[in-house]
This record gives structure tokens, C-alpha cells and sequence, in this order.
């Protein structure tokens, strides 16, 4: 069973940067697929973007060239470098892995002046 949490939201002005961490619990065996999603205030939920361990990775169109996704395996930790933050951004940011559908808490990003 691995246990994911998430880190890093809070309060950033429209245009600023927040850097969210996922820390898994164990270490994750290969083949797997590791996942940011958001779910805005009334909204669905948006898949942000998603990194193979092939290291291929995917971005939404809202998020390809503000956002990057990494990990670092030393750490057991998924990256989301979030550059350029409008308020339509906020929500709650989720960090995922398959196989197993394992979901983290959230983590909740508010972008506002």
C-alpha cells in the first residue's frame, strides 16, 4: 500500500510560483505512471499533467508551457513547478499513481491579489 502527500499550495498573487511535492511512502516499482489533478471551486475534475517512468510526459493545454512536472526517485517525490499562476488556478491539486488509483489528500492552491 503506498500513501501519497501532497505540499507546497497556499496563497500566491496572479503571476507568481508555487512548487508542489508528492511524497509516496515506499519506494515505486516500475511500470507506473505518476499524475497531478486539479479540481477548481464548481468545477469538474482537470487532469494538469502526468510523467511516465519511461519519462514521457503530458501536459494540459492550460498547463503545457507554465507548468512542469518532474520527479526525483532519491526522494520518492513527483514535482509541479507552477510558473505564471492565474486565478483560475486555484483548487485543489491531487497527485496520483497507477497502477492502484492511489490518490494523496490535496493540496489546495489559491491564486488571488
Amino acid at each position: 500500500q503506498v500513501q501519497l502527500v501532497e505540499s507546497g499550495g497556499g496563497l500566491v498573487q496572479p503571476g507568481g510560483s508555487l512548487r508542489l511535492s508528492c511524497t509516496a511512502s515506499t519506494s515505486i516499482r516500475t511500470p507506473w505512471l505518476m499524475s497531478w489533478y486539479r479540481r477548481r471551486p464548481g468545477k469538474g475534475r482537470d487532469l494538469v499533467a502526468n510523467l511516465s517512468f519511461l519519462g514521457n510526459t503530458n501536459y494540459a493545454d492550460f498547463a503545457r508551457d507554465r507548468f512542469t512536472i518532474s520527479r526525483d526517485p532519491t526522494k520518492n517525490t513527483l514535482y509541479l513547478q507552477m510558473n505564471n499562476l492565474k486565478s483560475d488556478d486555484t483548487g485543489t491539486y491531487y497527485c496520483t499513481l497507477s497502477p492502484g488509483e492511489y490518490w494523496g489528500p490535496g493540496t489546495q492552491v489559491t491564486v488571488s491579489s
